[in-house]
């Protein structure tokens, strides 16, 4: 299942993919797609039968992200190797913006599959997948709530969990309470 996965993703546009071990990471296959192939990646996991688990942001201001990162043996980079291989935490800081898609599909064999999406920190922007998937509805709301990030073609992204005067983003590493 993992090959055809891969193939179709390869086939969509030419993204990166990691398979990983699912005992240490918890998902098999890590994708990283482009802002305007968000959508295209969903509409590829829903004809396969994944469903949609979660969608979060990830503020990587002065950090790097962990996929970026060089690999290294294991033992070199201390705890952590897991399947052989551990991240160094050599990868320059950014200031990005993450969005984390996590599909998941039961029926037959188990398949976890994280899709990630990097965005310009001053412009965090992409399109909506609730359209496809009306369950995203409510996590594009949480996830703009919390981080900011807008999901045009959204059709309501007015605060889920925030206040409805709330002009402040809590989970930006540069919110200041």
């Amino acid at each position: 299942m993992l090959d055809e996965l891969k193939n179709e993703f390869a086939s969509l546009v030419p993204v990166p993919l990691i398979e990983t071990d699912y005992r240490f990471k918890g998902y098999h296959l890590d994708v990283e797609v482009g802002p305007d192939q968000v959508v295209a990646a969903a509409e590829l996991l829903d004809r396969r039968g994944f469903f949609l688990e979660a969608i979060t942001g990830v503020d990587w201001l002065g950090k790097a992200p962990l996929s970026n990162q060089p690999e290294v043996e294991a033992g070199e980079a201390g705890e952590g190797g897991g399947a052989g291989k551990a991240e160094a935490a050599t990868a320059p800081p950014t200031d990005k913006m993450e969005v984390v898609y996590d599909y998941n599909r039961t029926v037959g064999e188990l398949c976890r599959v994280a899709v990630r999406c990097r965005l310009d920190r001053a412009n965090p922007e992409l399109p909506t997948v609730s359209r496809l998937i009306p369950g995203a509805n409510w996590h594009e709301r949480e996830t703009h709530d919390f981080f900011g990030i807008i999901f045009s073609g959204h059709p309501d992204l007015s605060p889920l969990l925030l206040p409805e005067d709330a002009d402040f983003h809590p989970l930006r590493k540069d919110f200041k309470a």
